[in-house]
């Protein structure tokens, strides 16, 4: 069984950090090519150096706002002029926002709906009609012909109030990833999603820095003892991205060190 994504294209949002950049760094190094998607165009630039002047480079990166529309067809139009096809999505832009759900109003929820959902929604929709129409002259039966990983968060099973927004979206994530899977399975197009635990990412390392109580707290509610590396998440996106996963569709695969096995009253909200 075969896990490569060598010669695949791959769009990756939110990758000017964190997680979102992990994965579609390894993809690169794993020979695909990808296109790093971000609003922050100062990061990408930062990341990729000169390599989006090289027409025979294996990235390239978009800059925009993907929470519009018009952004999402660019990305698209984008990504067909510089490699022609476009086989796997990865979802990697995410939102978190903590509140009091006593005092807050319903800005928090309706934020993180819009950018944990809605954008990751028409992203699938429109990645997803080009996928299908590259699939009309394939003959195997078998081959997967599109692979659409979300990333999603524990937070969607687990109660912590002062995260309801983002718990909210997420949830709300997990379930759009079956629907859009069973929805897409007729032309082999899978729709998965990598529900997350804590990951060393830059907005954790700032918290951890400013409350260095933080790393106990998670290490303490982590069977495994410790918190995960992106790079770590990148080799389960490339398993979901690969023919390796080709039996799998509408799943959310829970990378969390053991986390969700434990009583959830005394987890930190981080």
């Amino acid at each position: 069984m075969s896990f490569s994504i060598q010669g695949k294209t791959a769009v990756v949002t939110g990758a000017a950090n964190g997680v979102g950049l992990a994965i579609a760094r390894h993809f690169v190094e794993r020979g695909a090519n990808v296109m790093f998607a971000d609003m922050d165009e100062a990061r990408l630039a930062e990341e990729l150096g000169e390599v989006r002047q090289d027409d025979d480079a294996t990235a390239a990166y978009f800059a925009g706002d993907l929470r519009e529309k018009l952004t999402v067809a660019n990305l698209l139009s984008a990504t067909l002029d510089r490699f022609e096809r476009v086989d796997i999505l990865v979802n990697a832009s995410r939102q978190m926002m903590a509140a009091d759900p006593l005092n807050a109003d319903d800005d928090a929820v309706t934020t993180l709906l819009n950018q944990n959902l809605m954008t990751s929604l028409r992203l699938t929709q429109v990645f997803a009609k080009r996928m299908i129409k590259q699939a009309e002259d394939a003959s195997d039966d078998e081959t997967s012909l599109g692979s659409i990983i979300n990333l999603s968060s524990i937070a969607a099973r687990r109660t912590q109030p002062h995260l309801l927004a983002y718990s909210v979206s997420s949830a709300a994530l997990d379930q759009m990833t079956r629907s859009m899977a069973v929805a897409l399975a007729p032309n082999r197009i899978r729709v998965n999603a990598i529900a997350l635990g804590s990951v060393m990412s830059a907005s954790l390392q700032d918290a951890i820095q400013e409350h260095e109580e933080f790393r106990e707290e998670i290490i303490d509610c982590t069977p495994l003892q410790r918190i995960a590396s992106a790079s770590e998440l990148a080799e389960v996106a490339q398993f979901l991205a690969s023919d390796g996963s080709r039996f799998m569709t509408g799943q959310i695969l829970t990378v969390d060190g053991g986390r969700t096995l434990l009583d959830a009253a005394e987890a930190p909200a981080h």
